[in-house]
């Protein structure tokens, strides 16, 4: 498929929206029942079309995550499922919808998270997977991995909990490994994996091994989640009728970079031990530090997932999210 192809080349075809309209003929069958989607949001083109955040001019009044609501905090309590949670669930959920992020400490055991590190050595060495052209993540392994697949990317509890904090069940939509740190700037999640309405994306970051500050450790902006989100509209994407701006992604950067000096955010540091878990919000600022010490290891998984019966697009690059 030709996103896979993509996952290593950079060229000038990358650009190419007639490129990504291709690929989204070739999974018809998975975008067909976007035309639902498209009449209620009054999008008036093909769902095999390119598509970002300036086709969608309506959007049902008040349909937001519940915890980006004004009186999340006062109505959290009311949520269905509430009552299931156990005490320090509930001081999480509180501290997502102020913070925009939670630990949950100890989640993985030590064996699995030693299997799923096995597993991707002998992945990457045999060639069932491969980095992607930054070189620093492998996509989608659990399409190959059935312990990274169901026992990281589809936890039940987890899944539950994630569930609960979008108010709506979640559909798991990507996974990112990674071996060393990002060094990647500070973004959000939304730029890249976009809903209508906003807000119905959640992410997890599992650590495979204890974290060390050589090792380019993730950071993030407490509180950031709840600054407006940022669409291609917002800065000098670049994009043409037929064109992906060819330095979209780093002038989005930038316009982030002002934005944390202008609200004076401050950077916070996250130095997990193994098998510890950190929940983020679809619109939290986050990164990757510099590695320190070239060589050191940053074992870790990220997960995406999108809620459900919401309209998932990748803003970035113009496309329709292809979900599996």
């Amino acid at each position: 498929m030709l996103q896979r192809i993509f996952q290593k080349y950079t060229g000038f075809l990358r650009s190419l929206k007639a490129v990504y309209v291709l690929n989204n003929l070739l999974h018809a069958k998975k975008l067909r029942p976007n035309k639902a989607l498209y009449r209620q949001f009054g999008v008036k083109k093909s769902v095999f079309s390119p598509i970002g955040s300036k086709d969608f001019k309506q959007t049902p009044a008040g349909d937001i995550p519940w915890i980006d609501q004004e009186k999340a905090l006062l109505n959290m309590s009311e949520q269905p499922g509430w009552d299931q949670l156990s005490p320090a669930r509930q001081q999480q959920v509180q501290q997502f919808i102020e913070q925009g992020y939670v630990v949950l400490e100890n989640f993985f055991d030590a064996e699995d998270t030693l299997a799923l590190n096995e597993t991707v050595d002998q992945m990457l060495k045999s060639g069932r997977a491969d980095f992607n052209y930054t070189g620093r993540k492998i996509f989608n392994l659990f399409e190959k991995s059935p312990l990274a697949d169901q026992r990281f990317f589809r936890q039940p509890e987890l899944l539950n909990f994630l569930s609960f904090l979008l108010g709506k069940p979640v559909i798991p939509f990507q996974t990112l490994n990674f071996t060393e740190g990002s060094e990647q700037r500070a973004h959000s999640d939304s730029i890249h994996m976009t809903t209508e309405p906003k807000g119905y994306l959640i992410a997890t970051w599992i650590a495979l091994e204890d974290i060390s500050n050589d090792a380019g450790p993730l950071f993030y902006y407490p509180g950031s989640h709840r600054l407006p989100f940022v669409s291609t509209e917002h800065y000098d994407a670049g994009n043409t009728k037929w064109t992906i701006g060819a330095h979209s992604n780093r002038q989005y950067e930038d316009a982030i970079e002002q934005r944390i000096q202008a609200h004076g955010l401050q950077k916070q540091v996250f130095l997990p031990k193994r098998g510890d878990v950190l929940i983020w919000h679809a619109n939290l600022l986050h990164g990757g530090s510099k590695i320190l010490k070239p060589g050191t290891t940053r074992k870790s998984m990220v997960c995406h997932y999108y809620a459900k019966g919401v309209f998932a697009y990748h803003e970035m690059s113009q496309r329709p999210a292809i979900l599996k």
